[in-house]
């Protein structure tokens, strides 16, 4: 069995963001990095499913952009995949979900995975489109929004999140890709032992003019911060004067209401 999980690195959300030059992404002076939270969640589940199998599977990690996500391809390393693959982009911000799909699915195609694992969606743009357009253009089923994972006989069994707090249980046969969402496991922190062997173990590095053959489907024209509104106003006192006060903020401040 061959395994493939894909990754995204991510600012970390508690960093300050300012909108770059370009006015179509966010400048990347003084950020903090990490992998994206629910491609950790995918990293584990795809180890868990090769630990299962008695380690046999090769399980492959895949990440897009520049120099600084093989930090996050070796932590996947040191999580329990067994090599890396490094699409290298120094502008990877500019790709729309249709072409990142297309970048791993040619890169998929001659591997022949036998089981996909995506994040839900990144924290930074939060999509949700890749997983689903890389497993139509890979042409496998695809299970999203996963929160419980059972592999046996070449059925996958998987609980799904739906609206309203219910769950959906789905079996699909592999080859097929899954998309994980927050909470489907508990994702293992790197031991100091693992960190140094994951330091040995085969990180590719490809070019991705080599392996992007489409056109973009969308541009992004413009980013910028939500409109800042104005505080809340705390009424305190009795039932009877807050009435008062809230009567005549309606029709002084608001206008809404007339004498």
């Amino acid at each position: 069995m061959k395994i493939l999980v894909c990754i995204k690195q991510v600012p970390d959300l508690e960093s300050r963001f300012r909108i770059n030059s370009e006015g179509i992404w966010f400048s990347e002076t003084d950020l903090a990095w990490r992998m994206n939270e629910y491609d950790e969640y995918a990293v584990e589940q795809a180890v868990r499913l090769k630990e299962q199998l008695g380690g046999e599977p090769e399980l492959t990690v895949l990440s897009i952009g520049p120099d600084r996500v093989k930090e996050a391809i070796k932590k996947a390393l040191a999580m329990g995949c067994d090599r890396g693959v490094h699409v290298k982009d120094d502008a990877d911000y500019r790709l729309d979900p249709f072409e990142v799909a297309s970048v791993v699915a040619e890169y998929a195609r001659g591997e022949q995975f036998d089981v996909v694992f995506t994040g839900l969606q990144s924290q930074d743009r939060g999509s949700a489109q890749v997983g689903v357009l890389l497993a139509e253009l890979l042409g496998l089923p695809s299970v999203t929004t996963v929160v419980g994972f059972e592999f046996a006989d070449g059925v996958i069994t998987a609980r799904r999140e739906l609206e309203g707090g219910m769950k959906a249980v789905v079996n699909v046969a592999t080859p097929a890709l899954v998309t994980c969402q927050l909470g489907l496991n508990t994702p293992r922190y790197p031991t100091l032992p693992n960190i140094m062997k994951a330091k040995k173990k085969e990180l590719q590095t490809v070019a991705v003019t080599d392996l992007l053959k489409v056109e973009p489907l969308q541009e992004v024209e413009a980013i910028f911060p939500p409109e800042k509104k104005g505080g809340g106003l705390v009424l305190e006192g009795e039932p009877g004067e807050l009435a008062d006060k809230l009567i005549g903020l309606l029709k002084e401040k608001a206008g809404v209401l007339r004498s």
